[in-house]
């Protein structure tokens, strides 16, 4: 039985102590391509977050049972089944956003993000926490993606989701939406968590060498 809190710490921990896009740099195609736009980016999220977890879940459930030889393969087919789910849903429901992102969606089968969290943590352990790592992870994951889909949406368009935020006034830093942008805008994103991450683990050192 794991301890108390455990599960929280698991999850805490993928969400911001691994967190895929500043900690573990994982997943970078999809955050320069589909970070243009909020809309395009919750999708992804949205996708992301449902593949890692139902995936982390169903190979949990089958980690007793799959052999070492194959168990790649299986991880493979468990995640391009729930894509392919995230797919339909989107062309279905929201046709637009899956034309814009369609691509990037059929990559997601694979993400380095979801098949580590397969072999590294839901291989070895039971279904909760499995879960609540893939969920820690994966959201850590899509918050990344949206932070920097909304600086990139505002200053390249002047728009927060498809709506005129800055006015009529206000002239579109074009670069912001083309791909050095992008590149501009994870650099300064990775450069500013770690030094907060950095400065908040002196401190806790400092705190416990005067205790």
């Amino acid at each position: 039985m794991p301890k108390r809190g455990e599960n929280w710490r698991i999850f805490v921990k993928g969400l911001w102590e691994d967190n895929p896009i500043f900690r573990m740099i994982l997943g970078i195609c999809s955050t320069l391509a589909v970070t243009n736009q909020v809309i395009n980016t919750v999708a992804m999220g949205f996708a992301v977050v449902f593949v890692t977890v139902c995936s982390s879940f169903l190979v949990s459930l089958v980690r007793n049972v799959t052999g070492k030889r194959i168990r790649m393969a299986v991880y493979t087919l468990i995640i391009a089944a729930f894509v392919i789910m995230v797919d339909i849903a989107l062309k279905s429901f929201v046709p637009t956003v899956s034309k814009a992102i369609g691509p990037y969606v059929g990559l997601i089968i694979t993400n380095c993000i979801i098949m580590g969290r397969a072999e590294a943590f839901a291989s070895n352990n039971k279904p909760l926490p499995s879960i609540l790592d893939a969920a820690g992870v994966s959201l850590g994951y899509a918050m990344s993606l949206l932070i920097i889909s909304v600086f990139r949406e505002l200053l390249g368009f002047g728009t927060l989701a498809g709506i005129p935020v800055l006015g009529p006034g206000f002239e579109p830093w074009v670069i912001m939406v083309m791909a050095p942008g992008a590149f501009f805008m994870l650099g300064t994103y990775i450069w500013i968590i770690r030094t907060v991450q950095d400065s908040a683990k002196k401190r806790k050192e400092l705190r416990a060498q005067a205790a």
